[in-house]
């Protein structure tokens, strides 16, 4: 039994990277799909696919890596609003991740958006992850 999926999908995100795997299948649902899209957006993920089998279907991921170094684009992954302690901010306290050099993901009003993209929209929301 998984209580957080969104935590999920990042573990198993960051495990991939780790294990130098060059594609991870998740199973799907419409919120990991928007966060890989916005992944694939600021160019920490190559590609995915959603593949409709089955009851749930499953995205596929292929990771991107440095061509020289095998070093992968996303250099870390981590929860911040979970089930038991959510966190919500305001458009004008939204963090920055490495002084801009990364991204938050921030569940809005408006659907899924990155940390600088709610502050050109001017809104907040809770802060689900930070990709660096």
């Amino acid at each position: 039994m998984n209580t957080d999926p969104i935590a999920d999908y990042l573990t198993r995100v960051r495990n991939a990277m780790k294990a130098g795997h060059r594609v991870v299948e998740i199973p799907a649902s419409n919120i990991k799909v928007n966060i890989t899209k916005i992944l694939m957006e600021q160019g920490f993920v190559l590609n995915y696919k959603v593949v409709e089998e089955g009851t749930q279907g499953s995205i596929k991921i292929a990771l991107k890596y440095d061509r020289t170094s095998k070093i992968p684009a996303i250099r870390g992954i981590h929860r911040i609003s979970r089930p038991g302690l959510r966190k919500y901010s305001g458009s004008a306290t939204l963090p920055r991740v490495k002084n801009g050099l990364g991204v938050a993901i921030v569940s809005t009003s408006k659907g899924l958006m990155t940390d600088k993209e709610a502050r050109k929209e001017n809104i907040g929301g809770e802060v689900l992850c930070f990709v660096y």
